[in-house]
């Protein structure tokens, strides 16, 4: 599955996450329940966009 960057605009935090091509994630709450870190003091609904990284591709074979 690939590897994606996104930054939330309210706290400047750049989160990587795996996720399918098809999804996309647009809120804090949704970066943070994917990551699987507490979102601190940064409210749930605070936009977030996906960075221009082309996404990568993690596969088990890379992973030794």
């Amino acid at each position: 599955m690939p590897t994606y960057d996104y930054r939330c605009d309210a706290n400047g935090q750049v989160l990587e996450v795996t996720h399918r091509m098809s999804e996309s994630l647009s809120t804090w709450g949704d970066l943070c329940e994917r990551a699987g870190i507490e979102p601190g003091d940064t409210p749930l609904d605070s936009p977030v966009h996906r960075l221009a990284t082309g996404g990568n591709v993690i596969s088990s074979t890379s992973l030794g």
